[in-house]
């Protein structure tokens, strides 16, 4: 149900995802960096990763398709991803959102905390929060 992309998930992953160019998509699928909630050949959700500084893992974008949202699937993509991470010795990530935006409030139940923000022209706050893995 929840696994790292294949090229094969491309074009239901673009469909939800309108962020990135579809090379780029494809060199961060080799690279494992996307993650897929399936239900049979349908993509339900994705959620995509990179590496702040080089060192930490950043979630840039955590969409599901509005059919299967505040079911606990977007819960269940982040945190099979933090797992992930821990596992591959990972202690902290990390991810964003605008602060008008709904899902710092998500974020937060899960265990994330603001960690400070910053501002681009003629948009919001982009807050930034953080999540340690060590137990």
């Amino acid at each position: 149900m929840i696994h790292v992309a294949t090229a094969e998930d491309s074009a239901g992953i673009l469909q939800l995802d309108r962020h990135i160019q579809p090379d780029r998509l494809a060199k961060k699928i080799t690279d494992g960096e996307v993650y897929v909630l399936k239900f049979g050949a349908e993509v339900a959700g994705t959620l995509r990763y990179s590496w702040f500084w080089d060192n930490t893992p950043f979630m840039n974008l955590l969409y599901l398709q509005p059919a299967y949202q505040r079911q606990g699937w977007g819960r269940q993509l982040v945190v099979h991803w933090e797992q992930q991470m821990a596992a591959a010795s990972y202690d902290t990530v990390l991810t964003s959102t605008l602060a008008n935006e709904p899902a710092q409030h998500f974020y937060r139940r899960l265990g994330y905390r603001d960690i400070g923000g910053f501002v681009l022209p003629d948009e919001p706050l982009e807050l930034v929060l953080m999540k340690s893995l060590a137990h």
